[in-house]
């Protein structure tokens, strides 16, 4: 593919996923989605508004909010993984097939509608969040620079997640039931609303594997004051194994997602399509 069919691709792309995005929100099922799930978190913040964490003179909802923040950007895999398997299961993506360059344009607006969701949800509750929880240094430089930076890195991470996923799980109610307890699971359990060395210390080894982890630790960084580091594993904030570790999931999904989404790009057919779309009536 040369430059120019290249810059073609990620413009039809790019137009394709704003209007999956634009088409979804403003449908009444979208917009009552939107406004729900993002008005939980808003809830959450002002019940602990004032709550102090233990030992700390931080409050808790301080420490929560790169929590929700994260967990926006870590639902994106399970976003993308399920809009994947449920259009090819639709016969979506065998139709992309058929154009030029027409699974490439179609992954690329699957990972704009899928980047768009995320930071809407973002957006809707970092605005209120200015003013309902104390401390946050909405003044400071540092905190918008660093909000950008680990969004843009955490959508590198945890999109291509998804895309390799929805190559490899074939049920898209597979995803949307277990992928929602798993993501919900590794949250918590990640440290994301709770110090992690309160958790087992088991957990302290196997979850930092996980991009969740690692993102919560970045955005801790510009959120919350210096001496919240105590609270992190080691006692500092680890910046630098953060970028690292997020830029390894990155380019593991950017090499695997492809060659995975190609391989099964390839075995889709209209008889394929056929015997899931029965499959799917029988099970309905």
């Amino acid at each position: 593919m040369n430059a120019a069919d290249l810059l073609t691709t990620l413009r039809l792309g790019a137009t394709r996923g704003w209007i999956t995005f634009r088409s979804y929100v403003t449908s009444r099922e979208g917009f009552t989605q939107t406004v729900f799930w993002n008005a939980l978190p808003l809830a959450v913040l002002i019940w602990l508004r004032d709550a102090p964490l233990p030992g700390t003179t931080i409050v808790v909802s301080a420490l929560v909010l790169p929590g929700i923040i994260a967990v926006s950007l870590a639902f994106g895999v399970m976003s993308t993984a399920y809009n994947l398997a449920t259009e090819r299961e639709d016969g979506t993506l065998l139709r992309a097939k058929a154009v030029p360059g027409g699974t490439s344009g179609y992954v690329v607006g699957l990972s704009v509608a899928s980047a768009l969701d995320a930071v809407i949800g973002i957006v809707l509750v970092m605005v209120p969040a200015m003013f309902i929880v104390p401390g946050v240094p909405v003044g400071s430089a540092l905190l918008w620079l660093g909000l950008l930076g680990w969004t843009a890195l955490g959508l590198l991470a945890c999109l291509p997640l998804g895309i390799l996923i929805g190559s490899v799980v074939r049920n898209p109610r597979t995803i949307g039931g277990l992928g929602f307890l798993a993501t919900t699971g590794l949250a918590i359990a990640s440290g994301l609303f709770t110090p992690l060395q309160d958790l087992w210390s088991w957990l302290q080894v196997v979850v930092p594997v996980f991009p969740v982890y690692w993102l919560g630790v970045g955005l801790r960084s510009v959120f919350l004051p210096a001496e919240a580091a105590a609270l992190e594993i080691g006692g500092t904030w680890r910046v630098l194994e953060a970028v690292g570790v997020l830029g390894l999931w990155a380019a593991l999904g950017l090499l695997l997602g492809p060659v995975l989404l190609r391989r099964m790009a390839r075995r889709e057919s209209g008889s394929a399509v056929e015997a899931r779309r029965q499959l799917a009536l029988q099970r309905n």
